[in-house]
């Protein structure tokens, strides 16, 4: 078997998560987050929409985390990233940490904002 070493860029990627936290680029972060290749910081859920938004142009696809089981975000959250620009994926937060990773290594333009499981 070969292993190849991947790169995450500038991002750091998601190492980890668990009962109320995420563990990012090695360190713990309680409750809901928001990262990108920008950083990484707590996000107050969906009604704090403004940092997602301001990620319009920064990115191309954001993912977002609904805890531990998939459900719909509010449909005025989904037209307001939409009509920014964003490509909007909406996942359970497991999924959504999973493929912020593979497409971290891939080189993409991508956030995650995510409710902690």
């Amino acid at each position: 078997m070969r292993l190849n070493e991947v790169s995450f860029s500038d991002a750091q990627p998601i190492d980890g998560y668990g009962a109320g936290f995420f563990r990012i680029g090695g360190q713990v972060h309680q409750g809901a987050v928001l990262t990108s290749a920008a950083g990484t910081s707590a996000w107050g859920g969906y009604a704090d929409d403004a940092p997602l938004l301001a990620l319009a142009g920064e990115i191309d696809v954001l993912f977002i985390g609904t805890g531990a089981e998939i459900a719909h975000i509010p449909a005025g959250l989904r037209k307001a990233l939409e009509g920014a620009g964003l490509g909007v994926e909406v996942m359970n937060s497991p999924a959504a940490c999973r493929t912020y990773n593979v497409l971290l290594s891939e080189g993409r333009r991508i956030a995650m904002a995510a409710l902690a499981v």
